[in-house]
């Protein structure tokens, strides 16, 4: 070992090299293979090597999503999908909130873990477990309770609306370990340890598969056996999470004795935390409305659109890879003070995340008619064609401008890494709520026809692009701490 006066000038050293505060020997103590400074080393490698687990993350978790859908659509016919699919946007809404609020904690603990305060990281992990069983709680509650209501008022078709009502219930039975996954989930991203949760999702997303196949194929259980199959794997994640979070050499580590809230984390974690939780929610407000105008023109547009949506979901995978690992960079840089490789990385990011966006929107513009057909084999020739017809006309319509959908959410990211995470928030409220329903409340009344709603899409990502734009350059995002 090293005598205690090398090791207090190698601290030293440390501290002035990398401008964190340190306290003691502590940070270097809990530095193990579980938790990954972001402010070292090149910003575009760093940002690569933690988004590409991310990635893998959210490839499996669209591939779990997916399953049910393609499962439920070849064994069970378009009505069964339309049911899943009808369910989709209501899902989000609703769990996307309680998600958003309580991944604040991942704000809180990467500005904390870049500085070096590992008393602050253990208070903000302790609270925000407490945080998050609350809000699952309440999650599954509330959505049982109401889900027949909200159907309804969505405007879903009678013939669908049991299988829907059946899907949906058991969905939030299963609200407390998908919140848990979530939050869990970001708090180990925060402090740059994004290769379990994908270790845990890839377990989850094949066990999800295989009960799929049993559930809906063999023991013939129909929709409530896809909603069972998917709340068991991701029972099973949560549980992983938990495993990892009490083992005794990670920098989260749970003790249940300290299981409490600490009321400056907590009030940290919703001051970043509501905020997105609100962007999350009004984004699935508006595609609520818009799967409303959807049901209006019947099953085959559900199930079209419904398939089109899973599909759009790998698209969102190298922009939320990338937004997600933005926020955690932003975070730990800006905790460490090191703002020009803050800027470095964002910019990094925004155009790795653009490029990547467009080349998957390219793919589907032209094969996105293959793409749809594979969800919907069990129809009969006519429905097939219909179903097929409408989803291309969204492809074709929507997927050239991904691009724009991926500068708003990188863009978001670095916001919400930076502490502004009211900044998104307003932003999607005016944008992608309030001017997306009022263009297709104004369109449908005008014309009913379904290529002017799929229009509302890149229409509000181009006027979101815009505002986020302006934001990025003119504004003091890089002192979002109050730095100065």
């Amino acid at each position: 070992m090293l005598p205690m006066r090398r090791m207090l000038c190698a601290v030293h050293f440390m501290r002035k090299e990398t401008g964190r505060s340190m306290k003691g020997l502590s940070f270097l103590h809990h530095r193990t293979q579980t938790s990954r400074l972001l402010t070292e080393g090149k910003p575009w490698k760093a940002l690569v090597s933690f988004a590409g687990p991310i990635f893998l993350s959210q490839l499996f978790q669209q591939l779990y999503n997916t399953a049910d859908s393609w499962i439920v659509g070849n064994f069970l016919g378009g009505d069964a999908l339309a049911a899943v699919n009808s369910s989709g946007s209501l899902i989000y809404l609703l769990i996307s909130f309680f998600v958003g609020a309580s991944m604040g904690a991942g704000v809180v603990i990467s500005r904390y873990f870049g500085a070096g305060d590992l008393e602050r990281v253990s208070k903000a992990v302790h609270t925000n477990a407490v945080f998050s069983l609350i809000c699952g709680i309440v999650l599954s509650v509330f959505g049982v309770a109401m889900t027949p209501q909200i159907l309804r008022w969505m405007g879903v078709p009678e013939v669908v609306l049991p299988n829907a009502t059946l899907y949906l219930r058991w969905y939030f039975l299963g609200s407390v370990p998908v919140v848990m996954y979530n939050s869990l989930k970001g708090v180990m991203n925060a402090v740059g340890d994004s290769r379990r949760p994908l270790y845990y999702l890839i377990v989850s997303s094949v066990l999800n598969v295989l009960l799929d196949l049993l559930f809906v194929g063999a023991f013939g259980m129909g929709v409530a056996g896809a909603a069972i199959a998917t709340v068991a794997s991701q029972t099973v994640s949560a549980i992983l999470c938990l495993i990892q979070f009490t083992r005794k050499d990670t920098v989260y580590r749970l003790e249940w004795k300290k299981l409490r809230m600490d009321k400056q984390s907590l009030k940290e974690i919703v001051k970043y935390g509501v905020p997105t939780g609100v962007q999350n929610s009004v984004i699935g407000f508006a595609n609520v409305l818009v799967q409303t105008n959807i049901n209006s023109f019947g099953k085959e547009a559900m199930a079209a659109c419904g398939a089109y949506s899973r599909i759009e979901g790998f698209v969102f995978l190298p922009i939320m890879s990338f937004s997600m690992a933005l926020t955690s960079f932003i975070g730990q840089n800006l905790g460490a003070k090191q703002y020009e490789r803050a800027k470095q990385g964002a910019r990094f990011g925004i155009l790795t995340s653009l490029a990547m966006a467009e080349i998957v929107g390219i793919v589907l513009f032209f094969f996105g008619g293959f793409f749809i057909s594979s969800f919907v084999s069990n129809e009969d020739p006519e429905t097939l064609q219909k179903i097929i017809g409408i989803g291309s006309t969204q492809c074709r319509v929507e997927s050239l401008f991904f691009f724009l959908l991926a500068f708003s959410h990188a863009v978001a990211g670095i916001c919400r890494g930076a502490g502004k995470a009211i900044v998104p928030m307003f932003i999607m409220l005016l944008v992608w709520c309030v001017i997306r329903i009022i263009y297709i409340t104004v369109a449908m009344s005008i014309r009913h026809e379904i290529i002017l709603l799929f229009a509302a899409y890149p229409l509000t990502w181009f006027i979101s692009s815009v505002i986020y734009f302006i934001y990025y350059k003119k504004s003091n995002w890089i002192y979002g701490f109050g730095a100065e």
